[in-house]
């Protein structure tokens, strides 16, 4: 039971990062219907921005966690934002008249841009980093296996939680989440009615390439170390999430990321570690098969 439990915390963290990353894909999917196979490696720039920036604090001496955190924070969210408004000015917006696999493989060629562009510019090894935020709960302790609730775990729970609720009261509160809305029904009738479409969709990918940002800095403080092919994986693993949830429900993507997490810390746990990915992968497609929208995905109907 505690081994269960210590594995649980585990997942749920990891399931928390994994949707934090999962919101960017089903968000632009729900406006523009594309997938940004880009979105990963945002995430992983997101992670070297924070990086560097969690350097340049401690080495100007500024060592009060919660001040030199909340600054990562702002600088990271600010740069990768930047680049996910500059993938879909060079990427999508161009090509968004033209046939659907157009922006699809700009988007792949963005995705390796980036991969080498860090790659290039950091090097090819893992970059570590000193542990910013240690210490944690005892939560119980059964025959010398203790289970801990560490306060980083704790972080990226509430952070994450905390992200999805004011992003879906954003979309269903204010005025951008009604443009956005607008244009996921009809954008050619959202831009008669007044919506400028080209702000709307910027702006989704660059709050989508915000939340990726923090998933980045929650990721490096979590594991310690980054490398430039972090976003590859992970973002296979969001997209994978998005899909399993209902690909343009948030909710279903937060919800698609813990299922993943799970998934994989539980398979790797108790079974090989070897084959988490095929586990995981393998619930996506049964889910598809019997629910090919999603968990809490709607079928889409178009009306003639």
């Amino acid at each position: 039971m505690e081994y269960f439990l210590q594995q649980l915390i585990n997942g749920l963290t990891l399931g928390s990062i994994y949707g934090l990353i999962a919101i960017g894909y089903t968000m632009v999917y729900g406006i523009i219907g594309m997938i940004n196979f880009a979105h990963g490696d945002i995430f992983m720039v997101g992670a070297f921005i924070a990086l560097i920036s969690f350097i340049a604090l401690l080495s100007a001496g500024l060592t009060f966690v919660p001040l030199a955190l909340l600054i990562v924070l702002i600088i990271s969210m600010s740069f990768t934002a930047m680049w996910g408004w500059t993938v879909e000015r060079i990427a999508y917006r161009p090509l968004r008249a033209s046939f659907r696999l157009a922006p699809l493989i700009t988007a792949i060629g963005m995705s390796i841009t980036l991969q080498n562009f860090v790659q290039t510019a950091q090097g090819a090894r893992v970059k570590p980093l000193q542990p910013i935020i240690s210490g944690g709960f005892e939560i119980m302790e059964h025959d010398g296996f203790i289970v801990n609730l560490s306060y980083m775990q704790i972080l990226i729970i509430l952070i994450t939680v905390g992200l999805m609720i004011a992003f879906s009261l954003i979309i269903s509160r204010t005025p951008l989440g009604r443009a956005q809305r607008a244009c996921e029904q009809d954008r050619t009738m959202a831009e008669l009615s007044g919506i400028n479409v080209d702000r709307t969709i910027s702006l989704t990918f660059v709050m989508g390439a915000a939340l990726a940002a923090v998933a980045g800095v929650m990721y490096l403080l979590y594991y310690g170390v980054i490398d430039f092919y972090i976003g590859f994986i992970a973002g296979i693993k969001a997209f994978t999430a998005a899909v399993l949830g209902g690909i343009g429900s948030l909710p279903g993507a937060m919800l698609g990321g813990m299922i993943i997490g799970l998934i994989e810390v539980f398979w790797s746990a108790y079974f090989s570690i070897d084959y988490k990915d095929v586990a995981a992968f393998s619930m996506l497609v049964l889910v598809l098969i019997f629910m090919p929208s999603g968990l809490l995905g709607r079928p889409e109907v178009e009306k003639v």
